[in-house]
C-alpha cells in the first residue's frame, strides 16, 4: 500500500517523461534531502504570493519542509495584502485582450494588475502602509534597526491587522513563517511597494534610511546562517529566477572564495522551476551545470530543472512532499 496521498499517487503513475518526469525526480530528490537531515532553502520569484501559493506553502512551513526562504519584496508584502484585502481583488481572465485605455481605466480605479489579477490600492497597499509606518517610527524612536521581513513579522504578530482578515489565516505563508520566526532573505526589497513607501518617508525626512537594515546585512546574515546549518547539507529549491534566486545562491562562492573558507560545502541539492529558455547571459535561463563554474554546485550535486509554469508545478511538488 502506498503511504502517499491521491495527488502524489497520481503524479507517480502518470508523470513519467520529459518535464513531468523531472517534476517527480525533483520532488523525490527534495524528500531525500530532508530524510538525510539536510535543510532546504526555497526561493520565491515573480508574484507567487498573488498566485496564492500560501494555500499550500504555509503548510510546508508548518511541517518543517522548508528552513529558510529567499523572496522578493513583492512576495513578502503581497501575501499579507491577500490576507487583508482578498475580497477587493479583481480577476481579469481576458487580460490578453486589454487595450491601453482598459489598462488606464484600471489605474484610475486603483487596481494594479499582475497578469490576470488586480491588487486594490486602498485596501491592500494603503492599509498596510498605515500600520507598518507606525512600526518603523517606533523602531527609529528607540534607536532600533531591523530587516524588512522582521518589520513585517512584528506587524503580523502584533494583531493590528486582525480586523481586516479576509482569508483563513492558515493560508498565509507569511503568518506561518512569522509564527516560527523563520529566517527570510529579501534581496532588493527597495523595489517593492513597501520599499518605495519607506524611501518616500526618507525623502520627506520622516524616517532615516538606517532604520531599515540593508541587503549587505541580509548577505552577512545568510553567510552566518549557512555556516551554522550546513553540517548535513542545505538544498536550494528555486521557484522562478531573478534576484530571489541569484542573491542567496552566491553565498557559497562568497564564503569559499572571498572569505577563503575552502571547507564551505556546496549546495547539496538544486532544483529550478522556470519557463525561461536557455539564452544569452540570462541567470534564469542558465542550466544548473553552469553553476558549477561559479562554485555554487558540486559535480555530483543532484540537479533538476523543470521548464514549466511555477504556478502549476510548485503546488504539485509541495503536495507530493506533504503526502497529499
Amino acid at each position: 500500500m502506498s503511504t502517499k496521498g491521491a495527488i502524489s499517487d497520481f503524479i507517480e503513475k502518470y508523470y513519467l517523461h520529459f518535464n513531468a518526469a523531472a517534476l517527480v525526480d525533483a520532488a523525490k530528490g527534495y524528500e531525500d534531502q530532508l530524510n538525510k537531515g539536510a535543510k532546504m532553502l526555497v526561493s520565491l520569484a515573480g508574484a507567487m504570493s498573488t498566485a496564492e501559493i500560501g494555500k499550500i506553502f504555509a503548510e510546508m512551513i508548518r511541517q518543517d519542509k522548508v528552513q529558510i526562504i529567499s523572496c522578493t519584496g513583492a512576495n513578502l508584502e503581497e501575501d499579507i495584502m491577500n490576507l487583508v484585502a482578498h475580497s477587493h481583488y479583481k480577476r481579469v481572465p481576458h487580460y490578453r485582450d486589454l487595450t491601453a485605455q482598459d489598462e488606464w481605466d484600471l489605474l484610475e480605479k486603483g487596481l494594479n494588475r499582475v497578469t490576470d489579477t488586480c491588487i486594490p490600492e486602498e485596501e491592500a497597499f494603503r492599509r498596510l502602509q498605515k500600520h507598518i509606518f507606525k512600526i518603523w517610527q517606533e523602531a527609529e524612536a528607540k534607536g532600533e534597526r531591523y530587516l524588512p521581513h522582521e518589520y513585517m513579522y512584528k506587524m503580523l504578530l502584533s494583531g493590528v491587522l486582525e480586523e481586516y482578515y479576509e482569508i483563513d489565516l492558515k493560508d498565509s505563508w507569511m503568518y506561518a513563517a512569522a509564527e516560527k520566526n523563520l529566517p527570510i532573505i529579501c534581496p532588493g526589497w527597495e523595489d517593492s511597494t513597501m520599499g518605495n513607501i519607506f524611501a518616500s518617508y526618507v525623502l520627506k525626512g520622516e524616517l532615516k534610511a538606517s532604520t531599515m537594515k540593508s541587503g549587505i546585512e541580509y548577505m552577512t546574515f545568510l553567510a552566518d546562517w549557512y555556516t551554522d546549518n550546513s553540517e548535513n547539507g542545505i538544498g536550494f529549491f528555486q521557484i522562478g529566477g531573478g534576484i530571489a534566486g541569484d542573491f542567496p545562491i552566491c553565498v557559497v562562492p562568497m564564503l569559499y572564495q572571498d572569505m577563503e573558507r575552502p571547507e564551505t560545502p556546496f549546495w547539496s541539492y538544486f532544483c529550478q522551476i522556470s519557463d525561461s529558455t536557455t539564452s544569452y547571459g540570462s541567470y534564469s535561463g542558465a542550466v544548473p551545470n553552469e553553476k558549477i563554474t561559479w562554485g555554487k554546485l558540486d559535480i555530483d550535486t543532484p540537479k533538476f530543472i523543470i521548464e514549466s509554469d511555477a504556478t502549476i508545478v510548485a503546488p504539485l511538488i509541495f503536495a507530493y512532499l506533504l503526502d497529499m
